[in-house]
């Protein structure tokens, strides 16, 4: 009867993710079978920072991490993979794909893109109105209620604000394309603080360059 210390050829690099190498190893399944880490486990990598396993393997573990806005496979017997918090054994046909992850990523940005957020009104322009009046005088002024102008301002800021996120979240632009674009926001930014003064809460107001109104 063969022995259950098998000894088997691993993809094997000091991160536990790499080129095929020549490194001979007792898989962890016939090594330690109660440590095999279900799905959902939250785990710490030395290089990768925190992340959550969503599928296992034979050999590896697929573990989305935050830093990198993607999974990871990384070899079971890694041994500086920390587990922060284990989940039981994974249950077959339950794992959760990449593709999972961005959908759930992706159906709550659009959720938050026909959400408004309730943000208060100053006190001293409730009820009041907006006057546009020509320079001709023989012209019609128009009057707007204030604070319907003021729920249009705020619905501006939240659509930027969801754009901002899914540029970050974007995987196929480089750095230098999101800070790019990111620029042009802030400008965006900068050039609503006028309307900083209808906010009742500084937090919720538009912020410049800098972070200056």
């Amino acid at each position: 009867m063969p022995s259950r210390h098998v000894g088997i050829v691993a993809t094997y690099t000091h991160c536990g993710v790499g080129e095929p190498g020549n490194f001979v190893y007792f898989h962890p399944y016939f090594q330690d079978m109660d440590k095999q880490l279900g799905i959902g486990s939250r785990v710490e990598h030395p290089h990768f920072g925190r992340g959550v396993v969503v599928d296992s393997a034979l050999e590896s573990y697929t573990i989305w991490f935050k830093s990198q806005q993607g999974t990871k496979n990384i070899s079971k017997d890694f041994q500086d993979l920390k587990v922060l918090e284990a989940a039981e054994g994974a249950v077959e046909n339950t794992a959760i794909t990449l593709a999972d992850i961005e959908q759930a990523l992706s159906n709550i940005l659009d959720q938050r893109l026909h959400d408004t957020q309730i943000v208060p009104i100053a006190l001293r322009w409730k009820r009041g109105m907006l006057v546009m009046k020509p320079g001709d005088p023989t012209l019609q002024s128009k009057e707007v209620p204030i604070e319907t102008f003021f729920h249009k301002i705020v619905m501006i800021r939240d659509r930027l604000r969801v754009l901002e996120q899914k540029i970050n979240a974007h995987k196929e632009m480089d750095d230098s394309d999101k800070v790019e674009l990111q620029q042009y926001i802030t400008a965006v930014y900068g050039s609503l603080t006028t309307f900083n003064v209808l906010f009742k809460e500084p937090v919720h107001q538009f912020k410049g360059a800098g972070g200056r109104d």
